[in-house]
């Protein structure tokens, strides 16, 4: 693993990275005609130039969905009947598993600030199931959507008070600022019915993580101190974010969501014993 992250580190070193970009575009570019040419792309999973949410290949973009999707189960105890508000919805990455798990009394809805993915999901999902919506939510992200209309600090999630069973945000706040994220919690808990829950993934910077950070064994390098949170790009800060787990835990306090212990940990920092590749909390509204 380390010599590894070595090549990696001296190609993006002598690579500029306009050149790395077009490399990378034009090897998805290429896998995407050779999967068109063969008949081999399932046509409700996006081109991998498109997979715009973290990952860029069909194995890891189905692995990734099913993963999650397992957690709402596992960790949450949702039932096919469950409303699911899905903040991030990206393009489809975690829908696509629960087209076969929600039942037609149950109910989902996806917002992004990505339109791309908001209109491949309209247009391969919802336009096949009555019961999934998703919409577009032009939020400001100076990394995802610099042009958005709207600040996250003072967005107003689009649903009525206490309407969802459990609300889900994958790689969503390791991207967001902390009064992003406060507003954001607090329209989480505004939505979500009394005894629902979240599950949220987070870079969490506690004690572990930090010293592993240190050591240099983390696939972020959360170098950077900003006011309330850590970042591995002061100047563009939203490309990774990371929170104390102190400061976590009072804003979840605060607005009424109880965390359910334990934070389950994640391998993003070089821990041996994870659960996923980010932290997860699952909390519920008190």
């Amino acid at each position: 693993m380390g010599n590894a992250r070595g090549v990696k580190a001296v190609i993006k070193a002598v690579l500029p990275g306009p050149v790395l970009s077009s490399l990378r575009y034009m090897q998805w570019l290429t896998n995407d005609l050779i999967a068109d040419v063969t008949g081999s792309r399932d046509p409700m999973i996006p081109p991998t130039r498109h997979m715009f949410d973290g990952t860029r290949t069909v194995e890891a973009f189905k692995a990734d969905g099913e993963e999650f999707v397992g957690f709402y189960t596992s960790l949450c105890g949702i039932k096919p009947d469950a409303k699911i508000l899905d903040v991030g919805s990206g393009i489809g990455r975690n829908t696509l598993p629960l087209l076969k798990f929600l039942g037609d009394e149950g109910r989902y809805e996806g917002f992004d600030i990505i339109k791309q993915g908001v209109d491949w999901c309209n247009d391969k999902i919802a336009s096949k199931r009555p019961n999934f919506h998703f919409q577009l939510a032009d939020v400001y992200n100076k990394h995802y959507n610099p042009g958005g209309k709207y600040r996250s600090s003072e967005y107003r999630f689009p649903y009525e008070d206490n309407t969802f069973d459990l609300v889900a945000l994958s790689s969503v706040f390791t991207h967001m600022l902390p009064a992003d994220v406060q507003n954001y919690l607090k329209e989480i808990a505004r939505v979500t019915k009394p005894g629902g829950k979240s599950l949220i993934s987070w870079f969490v910077m506690n004690e572990e993580s930090l010293k592993l950070v240190a050591a240099g064994e983390s696939t972020q390098q959360f170098t950077h101190k900003g006011d309330g949170y850590m970042t591995v790009d002061p100047e563009t800060p939203e490309i990774a974010t990371g929170f104390a787990e102190e400061y976590l835990r009072g804003i979840y306090a605060g607005y009424g969501l109880k965390i359910l212990e334990p934070i389950r940990p994640g391998s993003w920092c070089g821990r041996k014993n994870f659960l996923s590749y980010q932290d997860l909390i699952v909390a519920q509204k008190q």
